[in-house]
């Protein structure tokens, strides 16, 4: 394998300890705010020819988002590694029982091309923050923001535990034929289904796996709802990065009424947001290849065009479109879009919405509008998915405190903030005795008898706090 050698090195590294002292990872956390700091312009000028990505959105979310990341972890990096002590019976009152937070070993991080930096610097921040040795994959699809990454970011990190591979669907296939001690992927369901390639990969050597995948994230719109507010909010979650976002609204959920109300004010935003012709707006970005310009090209023939519809090969260009009169078994409604199209589907009130997101998988998030917090939390409560925001699109990952992943065919795990050093930590549970007090062990040997067994019940038990009948 062409890669054995790479990972027996970093695995010879993590078992020397290299790793585990919490001024190394300090070190090696603060060389990745110089690479963001230093490599700036590089990550705009990358960003900007792979995905036409503007520089307001690619600073905000390749740069300010991950330094974010950073800052939450270095603040906070000594109170995480801390043993945490634990509740002990009367029986073991003397001990010490503690759960420690161990490095996993060599972390494998396999990273999309839809935000190229975020989408590996994030994991990677909390895989070094738990004291492992890291291989970072990033997308050959994202073909500069690939090759920055595998020139300039091994210059800051420890080459002995840190390393960057590069390459396509072959060279991906023979790394994951190593074995490693953890597998971070972020990527998509859709065809091919690339994070069940990685699982049962992973499954081979029992390597545990966090997956954040995706799916068709819905957005219900109800009656009583601020028309305006929902509009700019939408129209900004879905058209970000030219839709390429894995969170991104996929598709609006309203009763006829709303539409008629809705389809003015989501085109006012679009005219806003990016001008009478957004071809011409610095701020719109493009479909990051050939291949994925086809794919979401063929999905305009679902529906009606109600705005936008514009397309341009040549530049891989798809105006901010919005599609009505949408079929269920239309194409765009059996797979996540992932491009600058909104698609509503009318529904007669909130109880079908809810009903209509709990016939599909579970998605990477819910959003619901309503000026009724009754309704969002109708929404919240009887519907399930990674995540959920209300009144909003996007915010909720912009939070370091709250954990980010999937469920179900979403994904797997989460991370972010304390999240991405939990998962990236064994949590250890350790139990720590003395040599003596020999006569305290004493009910616990044969020969076994009743009166011994009262003693252990009398000390080791669990009792239900707040036990009580009312007669």
């Amino acid at each position: 394998n062409p890669f054995a050698g790479l990972v027996s090195h970093l695995r010879a590294s993590w078992l020397s300890g290299k790793t585990r002292p919490m001024e190394y990872r300090i070190a090696q956390l603060e060389a990745l705010g110089r690479f963001l700091d230093e490599k700036k312009q590089e990550i705009l000028e990358a960003t900007a020819s792979d995905l036409g990505k503007a520089p307001f959105e690619a600073e905000l979310s390749e740069i300010f988002l991950c330094k974010n990341e950073l800052h939450e972890t270095l603040n906070n990096l000594s109170h995480w590694m801390k043993d945490k002590q634990v509740d002990r019976t009367l029986a073991m009152q003397l001990d010490s029982a503690f759960i420690r937070k161990d490095p996993y070993g060599v972390v494998l991080i396999i990273a999309p091309w839809n935000y190229p930096i975020q989408l590996f610097l994030v994991p990677l921040i909390g895989a070094i923050a738990a004291g492992n040795c890291v291989i970072i994959k990033p997308s050959e699809v994202s073909k500069k923001t690939e090759r920055l990454v595998a020139e300039a970011l091994p210059g800051y990190l420890d080459k002995d535990c840190f390393a960057v591979v590069t390459g396509g669907v072959p060279e991906t296939t023979r790394l994951l034929e190593n074995k490693f001690d953890y597998i971070f992927f972020t990527g998509t369901s859709r065809s091919p289904p690339v994070g069940r390639i990685v699982m049962t990969a992973a499954a081979k050597h029992l390597t545990p796996v966090t997956l954040e995948l995706g799916g068709k994230n819905p957005c219900y719109v109800s009656d009583t709802c601020d028309v305006t507010n929902v509009a700019r909010r939408v129209v900004w979650g879905r058209f970000f990065n030219a839709g390429q976002t894995c969170i991104a609204p996929d598709y609006l959920l309203c009763t006829v009424e709303m539409q008629d109300k809705l389809l003015p004010a989501l085109r006012k935003a679009i005219d806003d947001f990016y001008g009478p012709n957004p071809r011409e707006s610095p701020d719109f970005g493009r479909i990051v290849s050939d291949k994925q310009f086809q794919r979401v090209q063929r999905l305009l023939g679902s529906g009606r065009v109600a705005i936008g519809g514009q397309t341009d090969e040549a530049e891989r260009y798809i105006a901010p479109t919005v599609l009505v009169d949408v079929q269920l078994s239309d194409p765009i409604m059996q797979e996540e879009i992932f491009g600058p199209i909104l698609p509503i589907v009318i529904i007669a009130n909130m109880d079908e919405a809810i009903d209509f997101i709990n016939s599909r998988e579970r998605p990477l998030a819910v959003y619901a509008f309503s000026s009724d917090d009754k309704v969002v939390n109708q929404v919240l409560e009887r519907t399930s998915s990674g995540g959920f925001c209300g009144n909003d699109t996007l915010m909720h990952l912009t939070l370091t405190s709250l954990p980010f992943g999937g469920i179900g065919n979403s994904g797997l795990g989460m991370h972010h903030g304390k999240f991405s050093f939990d998962t990236f930590s064994h949590h250890r549970g350790c139990l720590k005795r003395g040599m003596g007090r020999e006569p305290l062990n004493a009910p616990r040997y044969p020969p076994y008898s009743q009166q011994k067994f009262g003693v252990i019940r009398a000390t080791s038990k669990v009792t239900r706090k707040n036990d009580c009948t009312l007669l």
